[in-house]
């Protein structure tokens, strides 16, 4: 596919994924969508993709929706908003529930949906001057389709205030809140690190844990969520790269994940 809106590279099993209409504030419409859907199947069925950057060109990380994407479909009967938000929502998910680990480079503004696409990644960065604002009340809209992704991030409490408020706020009350986990001065500097310690990690045990968080959040500790967990770890104790793992460990060497990506 011949990307307009976004570009795709991958460079030492990290692939880089970077919103590239910096000219309207890496604004989102329907072909920026599907562009972004398409690169993430990329990126899902990429076996040699152990994580995904998400980063934005220019000043901006994301205004959020197009407002000549938006204007087109106010015009548009119910059926084809539900078709057109289906899009957006399919977006959030699979975003959410990437096999592999995703961290977010903000800059600058992160408005509205752009919000959602932060919230979805498992990892968050943010310089010290970024701002965020859930602003669809202020055109008459509602923040719903990235509401579940954004209010489990920030919890309800703070999510009743700025999603009716639509007030804008700062990197640092987005830290607090949990959507950001740290402030850094340099993105990429910063997210080398970061880069570093998930390669580090078992690929296959990295994908296991990121879906049992998805699967456990917000159920109840009952007899199901314990079963849950001791199916989970007897079966990745017993899977290969588990077992080179353990053996790693115990042999006091490095496991061969480590060893094949030098």
């Amino acid at each position: 596919m011949n990307y307009q809106s976004i570009i795709l590279e991958e460079k030492n099993q990290v692939a880089w994924l970077t919103l590239n209409r910096g000219a309207v504030h890496n604004a989102f419409d329907d072909n920026m969508i599907a562009e972004l859907l398409h690169a993430l199947a990329q990126v899902r069925s990429n076996n040699n993709v152990r994580m995904l950057i998400l980063q934005a060109q220019g000043k901006n990380f994301s205004a959020g929706a197009d407002l000549t994407w938006m204007r087109s479909m106010a015009s548009k009967n119910y059926a084809e908003n539900i078709k057109d938000a289906s899009e957006l929502g399919r977006l959030m998910q699979e975003l959410d529930e990437l096999p592999q680990p995703t961290v977010a480079l903000v800059q600058g503004a992160a408005f509205g949906g752009a919000v959602g696409l932060a919230a979805c990644c498992d990892i968050c960065l943010a310089t010290p001057t970024a701002s965020f604002c859930l602003s669809e009340v202020k055109i008459g809209l509602i923040p719903a389709v990235i509401s579940p992704y954004v209010m489990r991030a920030i919890g309800t409490r703070q999510a009743r205030r700025f999603m009716l408020t639509a007030e804008r706020f700062s990197a640092d009350v987005a830290q607090q809140m949990g959507l950001v986990h740290s402030l850094v001065d340099d993105l990429e500097e910063a997210v080398t690190p970061v880069i570093e310690q998930l390669l580090g990690n078992g690929p296959h045990a990295v994908a296991a844990a990121k879906k049992l968080i998805l699967t456990l959040d917000q159920q109840p500790l009952n007899e199901n969520t314990r079963t849950t967990t001791i199916e989970a770890i007897a079966a990745i104790r017993v899977s290969a790269e588990g077992q080179e793992g353990l053996s790693a460990f115990l042999e006091k060497r490095s496991p061969d994940w480590k060893t094949t990506n030098k």
